[in-house]
């Protein structure tokens, strides 16, 4: 049996949902807020170039580094903090189990 991790991800009404997904489903964190439509669009299909997948991460998970595309998208946006960043580019594994992220304000 696949292992299954947990995300505790808060939307734009601060509902907080829950779910527990295999870690090696090949998504990445915009894949599973268009799923369980959330009110993420993804409009440029996980590329790094439209920004509407922005979340906040809000539990101590360490990340890989944003690439250069990913802060040149960041730095164009509105509602962006220290702890934004694209859920495109966030792949689903396990080292993300129980991670917590806020999805961020429309553009």
């Amino acid at each position: 049996m696949d292992k299954l991790i947990t995300l505790h991800i808060t939307d734009r009404n601060d509902v907080i949902h829950e779910f527990e997904i295999p870690a090696d489903c090949g998504f990445n964190l915009m894949e599973i807020c268009k799923s369980a439509e959330l009110g993420v669009m993804g409009t440029c299909g996980g590329l790094a170039l439209c920004g509407s997948c922005q979340v906040y991460i809000q539990s101590d998970h360490v990340l890989h580094l944003p690439s250069d595309e990913e802060l040149d998208m960041l730095d164009t946006l509105f509602h962006v903090n220290d702890t934004s960043r694209l859920a495109c580019q966030i792949k689903v594994n396990e080292s993300i189990d129980g991670i917590k992220f806020k999805i961020a304000p429309d553009q």
